[in-house]
């Protein structure tokens, strides 16, 4: 039974009416319901707000490094101290290395651009500051919605976006509805605001629909994996950042590490690998496991033996948009707007999003209320685009530009241009550098690439993929479709096993998809759906773009309690 027939047999939907709907209960989307209560409260009126989360939680789905920035917090909530928010380690010192197999190099701290340093900031769990805006939205009258997710986009008779409405639940493997079947409901808003993270699945379809990215250079993401480590308070050094360049990633692989030393003996350890790399043999897991065994980041988990001591407690990952200023789409249409990393509003060469998220979930509901004040519903927020333009994010981002388009040059030509620009020059460079194609345009075939044979993992300081699922805690509903689809199910052996080696069973951190032998010995995809951490990596780098990731039912996927 299609959704269609669904809504047919089952509908109509109940639908519940609103003046602004929230798509994401993340720093961006909880962002803009606190400031639309904020400028209600202030002149006296009352703006109703709900935020859909598809998380079991706020913070549930939530996955950074994360070294914040406070300024837009500060901003937020100038009292943010008193109010209990969960920022409790400092960064005290940083260090920027470049690696060899074997050796380190080490920047001097006072050659390290302005864009590389974190005075100020601080490490931080984004899921407990998340779950504490959560209470924030809450107390101001924030309506929360979570295990809800938003799976199809309402469209008024004009075209204009008029709402959301959330996926049915209860529909078995096969599409037929079960014995606890229950058909989504509507949430229509006045203004309807997407907030759902890098590559959302309902803000592509919206920049597709309007061509918001008419005009913009293609946005590159990257895939970030992190573990967090219990270590030796003898190995911990509260509040140190370090980030690395170089190995395991060769000159033309655009990535990175970050190494975060949280209160707690805890040490937040993440690889950041460019999905616009070419070799279809490269695994982003993989190299993630081989960073850990460099002897300058070895020693942090080990003894002086060289014994593991330091124990994993936590893994996930997650797709971050990179591409900066210049892939930044069209932000407003009719009906609503995009925020957070939804749009792409992250600071790649900062290595920071959460400050530019809250920033423009900000942004976005000054221009929301101005509308509603005027009595104007289901057009654009012109406003909010030209608020941006006038902020200190726009000049922030627009200083680093050019970051990520010097990497297809390479990291020696990128780390010379980006450190040109951005401590010889101030970031007041006259020139743009564009880049012209989209992450899974770059993947080479098989037949023009090295095979890279990864070493088997020890369970102690390496692991593999089902084990760090696990400590996800990713669940899904098995009984229900699964929400990694494919637009032609022959596509994954004819072309890209056939072409480029199968590059989805690498290209996956949680072991999603497979290849194996059917019973007449062929070669067939097997898709391991309950797996799935939502990182989206698949939707973006399946290189014939295939693989469409969709809404599972709500509450499902990974559940990150300190990530």
């Amino acid at each position: 039974m299609t959704p269609q027939d669904i809504l047919t047999q089952f509908g109509p939907r109940e639908s519940m009416e609103y003046d602004v709907v929230v798509v994401g209960a993340g720093p961006a989307g909880l962002a803009t319901a606190i400031r639309m209560k904020q400028l209600a409260a202030e002149k006296g009126q009352d703006v109703s707000v709900v935020v859909l989360e598809k998380g079991s939680e706020p913070g549930a789905h939530i996955l950074s490094g994360a070294v914040l920035d406070p300024q837009s917090l500060t901003e937020l909530f100038p009292d943010w101290k008193a109010l209990g928010a969960p920022l409790d380690q400092p960064v005290t010192d940083e260090a920027m290395l470049f690696l060899s197999e074997k050796t380190g190099y080490r920047t001097p701290n006072f050659l390290l651009p302005a864009c590389s340093q974190n005075h100020g900031n601080y490490i931080i769990s984004l899921g407990a500051l998340t779950r504490w805006l959560a209470t924030q939205a809450e107390g101001l009258g924030v309506e929360i919605f979570p295990g809800f997710a938003a799976a199809e986009v309402l469209y008024d008779d004009t075209g204009a976006v008029k709402g959301v409405a959330t996926g049915n639940m209860g529909v078995e493997k096969n599409g037929e509805p079960g014995a606890n079947f229950q058909i989504g409901m509507e949430l229509l808003g006045k203004y309807t605001v997407f907030a759902e993270g890098a590559r959302g699945h309902l803000g592509k379809q919206v920049i597709e629909k309007f061509k918001l990215d008419d005009g913009c250079d293609p946005q590159s993401y990257g895939i970030g994996i992190k573990e967090l480590w219990e270590v030796d308070p003898a190995r911990h050094e509260p509040g140190l950042v370090v980030h690395t360049a170089g190995w395991p990633l060769d000159n033309s692989t655009y990535g990175g590490s970050f190494m975060y030393h949280m209160a707690g003996n805890k040490i937040a350890m993440g690889f950041i690998t460019g999905l616009n790399y070419q070799n279809p043999y490269l695994s982003p897991f993989e190299e993630f496991q081989r960073w850990k065994t460099h002897p300058n980041i070895r020693w942090y988990l080990t003894n002086d033996a060289g014994e593991v001591t330091a124990k994993r407690i936590a893994y996930g990952a997650r797709a971050i948009a990179a591409g900066g200023l210049l892939s930044l789409p069209k932000t407003v249409f009719p009906g609503g707007a995009l925020v957070g990393c939804d749009a792409g509003f992250l600071n790649v060469s900062r290595i920071k999003g959460s400050h530019s998220a809250i920033k423009s979930g900000m942004l976005c509901a000054e221009a929301a209320f101005e509308a509603l004040t005027a009595g104007r519903a289901h057009d654009e927020l012109g406003t909010y685009p030209e608020k941006f333009e006038q902020s200190w994010l726009y000049a922030e981002l627009n200083k680093s530009r050019n970051f990520k388009s010097w990497f297809k040059y390479g990291l020696r030509v990128a780390t010379l241009m980006n450190g040109f620009e951005q401590f010889g020059l101030k970031a007041a460079m006259p020139w743009t550098v564009h880049r012209d194609k989209p992450d899974h345009a770059y993947l080479k075939p098989a037949a023009e690439c090295q095979p890279i044979e990864y070493p088997k993992p020890d369970g102690k300081l390496t692991f593999d993929r089902l084990s760090s699922v696990f400590i996800s805690s990713a669940n899904h509903e098995e009984n229900q479709p699964s929400h990694l689809t494919l637009k032609d199910a022959s596509v994954p052996v004819n072309i890209n096993l056939a072409k480029y080696a199968g590059p989805e069973a690498r290209y996956c951190p949680a072991g999603v998809y497979e290849f194996v032998k059917d019973e007449a010995g062929a070669d067939k995809l097997q898709i391991n759906a309950a797996n799935c951490v939502h990182c989206k990596t698949c939707d973006i780098k399946d290189p014939t773009q295939n693989i469409v990731w969709v809404t599972p039912e709500g509450g499902g996927g990974p559940n990150y309690a300190e990530m």
